[in-house]
């Protein structure tokens, strides 16, 4: 299995919108593990890590968000897998 962690940084609409619930959600959904937060400049960044196809349908969803968002930018940088988290959380 081809394990990879990405670091996303979500620009746009993305916060008060329900962004980190519904991130949390489908990064449960698809087996992805890592975190989420708002961040104060008004974007929201992730970790996720997971099998390489599973960050990939993460990453693709991260471009759409849930029905309130309106995403104008996805970074995504490419980090060394770590296998640190056991599940997928809401910080703050």
């Amino acid at each position: 299995m081809d394990r990879i962690r990405a670091h996303i940084v979500v620009s746009g609409i993305v916060q008060g919108v329900f962004f980190r619930a519904n991130t949390r959600s489908k990064a449960q959904m698809i087996e992805v593990t890592g975190w989420v937060r708002n961040r104060p400049d008004g974007t929201v960044e992730v970790i996720a890590e997971g099998e390489r196809e599973r960050i990939q349908r993460f990453i693709d969803w991260c471009h759409k968000g849930p029905s309130g968002a309106s995403v104008s930018k996805v970074d995504v940088r490419w980090e060394e897998y770590s296998g640190e988290f056991q599940g997928f959380e809401v910080r703050y």
